[in-house]
């Protein structure tokens, strides 16, 4: 059975699933995690402590863990409890399982990351946390505060828990982009404007608002926001202070004066994040806010040591992890004042170079966010990265669907206003959408191997996108600025597309714009499917609850068929491709039903969902196999023969929307969420006594049938689909014994991407069946000995 169930090499989250007891005992297993990219929105949307680093998402925060017995940092959780946008994050500085956040609906919640569990909740902030960090001088206390103040402490425990108010802090003139507590100084604390200024505070000192503004600025209302604040980690008076235009100072906060300002290699650089460099004391990075540009310097020199070119999209988050201590070394040495701890003689200086001199990164790993969603981990030292998730979504992914003609090609639409299309084979964007279309609810696919997808927008109306040129192409406008919930390309008309909108019309066009139908409903219409086996026929789900069956091939803009029984809005409604006359819908009533066009009749609820459903999938080979997701969180596999629920899996942190899966590749299934995630799933335990009966080379009619005999109450599963038959047709032709490619195409039908074909490829080899496999054909993955040596001998010629 190895070759069912052998996964694709490119799966490096396997770490994610351990512990997950109803993971064990599921009959869906996810095999392929996308996980979103970074927000460019807030400030502090990543942190990191020791081994460990986060980032946010909108809606959801990632944290991964260095595996010390692979070396390798892997995701550990995905948490979105969070129903708003993120605004913050914090570690704790003195217990690495706690972890803070706070999001725009005014609330603060503390994580026990390791238990994956919130611990404490704070609703009603009194305006939204534009920043938050620990205390450093309590390790139950977290701070936070809005744009204008006041600054709030919040003690989570003991006899003095609740939320104060700092005595001073408050009634701030500008704004505030961040404020950091100082690590050794209790009860010190700093904060930056977005005017350019700095306020600090310290019990037993005078306090200073406003204060330290860059000198180009003195005496202007111009503002040049602070967009980074780090304290000195080697002396308890310096900070290191970053204005987005007038660039870097190490300021003392004792004497308010500023001791080094940092000159940049270029008038037009930026910076948006600093952080320093705990493996080279002295040292600290920058990331430009224009371009992805790391620069490293050192206090002792103005000027960076060095610059990197990390990305064409510019920084917004820079964190470095810390690294094993390094040798005891002389003390870094200060152009001014040293204000040093008795610890400064185990640090290792900063090199002293020549403007000429070759100068590499110091060790350590960089966690780098991009203005563009982008988040990696940079080894410094190797120059190199240890990932890169580029172009990653950002936001709640609504829909996703493959491309029609290629089974690796997934395109997801999203909140962000962007489609994007992933190589699921190694998880990557190869496609972007030009974006600033508002949210993109739906996409669809042209049918065939047109390269085009036609895009649903809350504002924008429709469009259709030439995917390898990058363009829009075509713009649809009838719904006025009404949303548009569903855009449905027509399976066997190429040129006709139906939207759905809030203005209670389902309207057929043409691709050149031309209106054929506009079916007016009683409200807001959420759903539309074209069915696969009439072309002519279209259902659509309304806000009314209820469902309508159209036929195109009349003039007449009423339903042949109205559904009733849902007893909240329908939204999706879904047409099965193998049992003609059947169609499905999900309603905000939590239910899953089932319509028989033929008998005008729902022939079965099913129930189980605790909130509105949204994802619907019909499985493509097996007739009764219906997958539902939902705002409960969970993915549900149901048998409609008798309304039994197989399976239910809860690995998605948030509301699921899209399902989708291929008709060459039916037992892998995508699911896209709020939780800004794109999960695969192999369904295939769920069909296991098919592999057996494949494996053991029984009768075709073992494993396949007809839709009547496999919808029968008690008959085992059977493949009823086009890729199934395509496979029998074409073993049919050949002579011999034909076993050999009977298992290699079911295996590459049943199996995640990738992995089978790899699999049998080394099979071909090690057969000697390989005399006209090239090594430039060859999945990656594992290669052969023998296709190595070719491909050498290939290069060497």
């Amino acid at each position: 059975m190895a070759w069912m169930t052998y996964i694709s090499h490119w799966f490096d989250e396997d770490d994610w699933y351990e512990g997950q007891q109803r993971a064990k005992m599921s009959h869906v297993k996810q095999v392929g995690l996308l996980a979103a990219g970074c927000q460019p929105w807030n400030k502090d949307v990543c942190a990191a402590s020791g081994d460990r680093f986060a980032y946010c998402a909108t809606l959801a925060i990632y944290i991964y863990q260095l595996d010390h017995r692979y070396n390798e940092f892997k995701l550990r959780a995905i948490m979105s409890e969070h129903k708003k946008t993120i605004t913050a994050i914090s570690w704790c500085p003195h217990n690495p399982d706690m972890f803070a956040s706070a999001s725009a609906d005014s609330l603060v919640i503390i994580w026990n990351m390791t238990e994956q569990k919130v611990v404490a909740k704070l609703d009603n902030t009194k305006g939204i946390p534009a920043s938050l960090t620990w205390c450093w001088n309590a390790g139950d206390a977290v701070a936070f505060v809005s744009h204008r103040g006041p600054l709030y402490i919040w003690t989570i425990s003991g006899p003095d828990s609740g939320v104060t108010v700092h005595r001073e802090a408050h009634s701030f003139l500008s704004d505030i982009s961040l404020f950091r507590w100082h690590p050794k100084k209790k009860g010190k604390v700093v904060f930056g404007h977005t005017d350019g200024s700095l306020s600090i505070f310290q019990p037993g000192s005078k306090n200073q608002k406003h204060v330290l503004r860059p000198e180009s600025l003195e005496g202007t209302d111009e503002e040049d926001p602070v967009t980074a604040l780090e304290w000195d980690p080697l002396s308890t008076d310096y900070l290191l202070v970053a204005n987005l235009h007038h660039g870097i100072r190490l300021v003392d906060s004792e004497s308010l004066s500023c001791i080094t300002t940092f000159n940049f290699p270029s008038a037009a650089a930026s910076v948006q994040c600093l952080a320093w460099v705990s493996s080279a004391p002295g040292m600290f990075i920058t990331g430009d806010s224009q371009v992805g540009v790391l620069r490293i310097w050192s206090v002792s020199r103005t000027t960076p040591l060095g610059n990197f070119k990390l990305k064409k999209s510019g920084f917004h988050g820079l964190h470095v992890l810390s690294s094993p201590p390094k040798k005891k070394s002389c003390s870094t040495q200060y152009p001014a004042k040293n204000h040093h701890t008795s610890s400064t003689s185990e640090a290792v200086p900063p090199p002293t170079l020549t403007q000429n001199q070759a100068f590499s990164l110091p060790p350590g790993h960089a966690v780098c966010c991009f203005m563009d969603g982008g988040v990696g981990l940079y080894d410094m030292g190797a120059k190199k990265w240890d990932f890169l998730r580029d172009l990653g979504h950002v936001e709640t992914i609504f829909d996703c669907k493959f491309k029609p003609d290629n089974p690796d090609l997934l395109a997801t639409a999203s909140f962000d206003g962007t489609i994007k299309v992933w190589d699921i084979n190694t998880l990557t964007a190869v496609y972007t959408s030009p974006g600033n279309e508002g949210v993109i609810y739906s996409l669809s696919w042209a049918p065939g191997d047109l390269n085009c997808i036609a895009g649903a927008t809350s504002r924008n109306g429709a469009f259709i996108w030439d995917v390898p040129k990058g363009k829009m192409i075509t713009r649809f406008n009838e719904h006025g600025k009404n949303g548009i919930f569903c855009i449905a390309w027509s399976h066997k008309d190429s040129k006709r597309i139906a939207t759905c909108s809030s203005d209670g019309f389902c309207i057929i066009r043409t691709i050149d714009g031309k209106v054929l139908h506009k079916y007016k409903h009683p409200a807001a219409v959420f759903g539309c499917d074209w069915s696969q086996n009439n072309k002519d026929m279209i259902a659509t789900g309304c806000e009314d609850k209820n469902v309508r069956v159209y036929y195109l091939a009349t003039s007449s803009d009423q339903p042949l068929k109205v559904f009733t029984g849902h007893t909240a809005k329908v939204f999706h409604v879904r047409w099965s491709s193998l049992r003609e006359g059947i169609l499905c819908s999900g309603s905000d009533d939590g239910t899953v039903r089932i319509w028989d066009y033929t008998q005008d009749a729902c022939i079965n609820v099913l129930s189980g969902h605790t909130a509105p459903v949204r994802g619907l999938m019909w499985n493509p080979e097996i007739p009764y196999l219906l997958i539902s997701g939902s705002w409960d969180y969970t993915i549900r596999v149901w048998d409609t023969r008798d309304g039994t629920c197989l399976d239910t899996v809860y690995d998605h942190g948030a509301d699921v929307y899209g399902l989708t899966c291929h008709p060459s590749r039916p037992f892998t299934m995508a699911s896209c969420s709020r939780d800004s995630t794109v999960r695969l799933w192999s369904l295939t335990p769920l069909i296991n006594p098919l592999q057996i009966n494949i494996l053991a080379d029984r009768c075709w009619d073992d494993i396949i049938g007809n839709t009547d005999r496999a919808v029968e109450s008690d008959a085992p599963p059977l493949l009823c689909g086009k890729v199934s038959r395509d496979i029998k047709q074409e073993l049919e032709k050949l002579t011999g014994n034909a076993r050999a490619k009977k298992l290699r195409w079911f295996s590459e039908c049943f199996s995640p991407p990738g992995g089978s074909k790899n699999l049998w490829d080394l099979v071909a080899v090690i057969k000697g069946q390989d005399d006209s496999l090239l090594p430039q054909n060859y999945c990656k993955g594992i290669m052969h000995m023998k296709h190595l040596t070719r491909f050498r001998m290939v290069s060497e010629a």
